[in-house]
């Protein structure tokens, strides 16, 4: 039997093998969704037909408590085979995206999505018209209706910020045009922009693009990294009164529409959609303010360890420790690695782990135009979800996979355990599962370490998510609420006011030991999440609510444990703050913060005694 190793990545011609020369076993089975593609077609012949099923609802919900329900009931009917549809089209097209005929069928189901979005756009309009104290009536009296009360009190809690039909209406048009400035940002900065050319490590002439300068920040080669750094920003630079101009019609879009439905602020319109209080995130940056010398410690020791008189934005994420006998991973290798070190979680855990390794949930190898990247599908009500993997032997794609099968029992769990409107979880709660699995897996790496270059190497890989991932996501977070509030007071955002504001943001969390090239202030112009509208935070929330998850299970054990696989069933029967409560986490105390910076001094007291 040929090795499994050798078989897949190394062709005779070094090519990109084709999806029928990949072992069944490493494919995902996507007749665990339907069986072939006519049993697609039938259940998408359902819903077109029964999309007309909505209109003998419409006008009627506010008359009676029976039709609200069987109202609900056939909404979630027509949504649970338009998700499963999606979810077959979807995995099917990212196999091979040459193969039109998936291509065209996750195009058909996106426009049945939105026929039925449009069918059942009267749902929530009417429901807010009955008043709140005889809704709350219907549902404390009818069982049926029992199991849509938060959904229903949730809807009733955005009532306040629901406008008249007409004015909603008139909101609703505008919607496309207020996605002209990311749009056009998006344009300029994957299509339009020219990077100047530089000389790489080698000598040779190469064009700077975004995945050079990534890896150039990498490069233990200082001269070759501040080339790139330069090069990588000139065309921002450059540019910068077409950016700032789109920065800030962003973010007088954002105002407008949480002027318009009567919100404080464009944030507390943000964090409403999800019921995030505002004081989560006021303590996010108070209590990392507060705790920035684990970070300014980083800072300095990188500074002793590399010899540089000044650290640099370019020195941030060199490696110091470089792992050059870096070993290989198949993919049956990660698999054990990731079982092992998920064990403190228990039985119930790596028996759904097992399910999901043995019964074909995974796409594991690289083949011909399949999806690049990973991900994990999500809840579909009935179906366990599938995960993407694009497996090339290193170690960076052992932690890809205990991150995706964070993700991939999250979903798992909640649809097993939930009914259907309550099947899915909030981004709030998204990366809390993944990054779990991602402290764990690095706990046991160090802990099985064969030396010490190794177990640096590996220590130092945390620090560098704990800077990219929390440290680096609450400082924008800073800064979205610094502008955003200026511009709501009226005060003018240049591009010389916002370099500014970034500069000193920058300088406070990174220390005194930072020089900051004049390039990296206009670093805000580049991150495309600054018009995604107060989603950053929810990265660095994320991390923390996992460090605090994964101290509870080291110190509690079992206790905690069922705690955290209760918190992976919750889906969104609750609150996301609430979920998280349960599972002991306070996201609006100190203690989330405080335990990232603990993680932190732990890691860095370790490599200063290695060293």
């Amino acid at each position: 039997m040929i090795k499994t190793e050798k078989f897949f990545f190394h062709q005779p011609d070094g090519s990109v093998p084709n999806r029928d020369q990949i072992e069944e076993k490493y494919k995902w089975d996507l007749t665990q969704i339907y069986r072939n593609d006519d049993e697609w077609e039938k259940d998408f012949n359902w819903v077109s037909k029964n999309i007309k099923g909505y209109k003998k609802f419409e006008g009627k919900l506010t008359k009676s408590k029976t039709a609200i329900l069987e109202c609900l009931r056939f909404d979630d009917q027509v949504q649970i085979k338009l998700e499963r549809l999606y979810l077959y089209a979807m995995l099917s097209k990212d196999s091979d995206m040459r193969v039109t005929t998936y291509q065209a069928m996750d195009d058909r189901v996106k426009n049945l999505f939105a026929k039925v979005i449009a069918a059942s756009s009267f749902i929530k309009p009417e429901l807010l018209k009955i008043h709140q104290g005889k809704l709350l009536r219907w549902i404390k009296s009818d069982k049926g209706l029992k199991l849509y009360e938060h959904n229903l009190k949730d809807l009733l809690r955005a009532k306040k910020h629901t406008l008249t039909y007409s004015e909603e209406k008139i909101l609703a048009r505008s919607l496309e045009i207020s996605q002209t400035a990311y749009l056009a940002y998006s344009m300029f900065t994957n299509t339009d922009i020219q990077f100047p050319k530089i000389k790489d490590e080698s000598g040779n002439e190469i064009e700077m693009s975004h995945g050079r300068f990534y890896a150039a920040m990498y490069s233990t080669n200082r001269a070759y990294r501040e080339r790139a750094f330069k090069a990588y920003l000139k065309p921002y630079t450059e540019n910068i009164n077409t950016l700032t101009a789109l920065f800030n019609g962003n973010l007088k879009n954002n105002i407008f529409l949480a002027q318009s439905r009567n919100y404080s602020s464009a944030r507390a319109a943000a964090l409403h959609y999800n019921n995030i209080p505002i004081a989560v995130y006021d303590n996010l940056l108070k209590n990392v303010n507060m705790n920035l010398g684990q970070l300014h410690r980083w800072a300095s020791l990188k500074k002793r360890i590399l010899k540089v008189k000044e650290l640099r934005p370019f020195d941030v994420y060199v490696s110091l420790f470089e792992n050059k006998l870096e070993r290989k991973y198949t993919y049956e290798e990660g698999v054990s690695i990731v079982l092992k070190a998920l064990e403190p979680l228990g039985n119930e855990y790596i028996d759904s782990l097992k399910l999901a390794f043995n019964n074909r949930w995974i796409d594991v190898y690289e083949t011909q135009a399949k999806r690049s990247g990973a991900y994990s599908s999500g809840t579909t009500y009935g179906v366990h979800p599938y995960v993407l993997l694009n497996w090339t032997d290193l170690l960076n794609d052992v932690f890809t996979l205990a991150h995706e099968m964070g993700h991939n029992m999250h979903s798992y769990y909640t649809g097993m355990t939930q009914p259907y409107p309550y099947a899915h979880y909030t981004i709030f709660l998204a990366e809390v599962a993944s990054t779990f699995n991602e402290s764990l897996l690095l706990d046991y790496l160090i802990k099985n370490s064969s030396n010490e270059n190794e177990k640096l190497f590996l220590l130092e890989r945390y620090l560098n998510h704990i800077t990219s991932t929390f440290y680096r996501q609450v400082m924008f977070a800073e800064f979205e609420a610094i502008v955003y509030d200026m511009a709501e007071k009226g005060t003018a955002l240049t591009s010389e006011n916002l370099c500014r504001i970034y500069k000193d943001i920058y300088q406070k969390y990174w220390g005194e030991e930072m020089k900051i090239d004049f390039e990296e202030e206009y670093t805000w112009a580049r991150i495309p999440h600054f018009y995604y509208n107060f989603y950053v935070y929810q990265y660095a929330t994320g991390l923390a609510a996992a460090e605090v998850l994964v101290k509870k299970v080291k110190q509690n054990g079992q206790h905690a444990v069922k705690k955290y696989l209760n918190f992976l069933k919750a889906g969104s029967s609750k609150y996301s703050i609430d979920i998280l409560r349960d599972a002991g986490v306070d996201m609006k105390s100190p203690e989330p913060v405080i335990a990232v910076t603990e993680k932190m001094k732990l890691i860095l007291d370790e490599i200063e005694k290695l060293i």
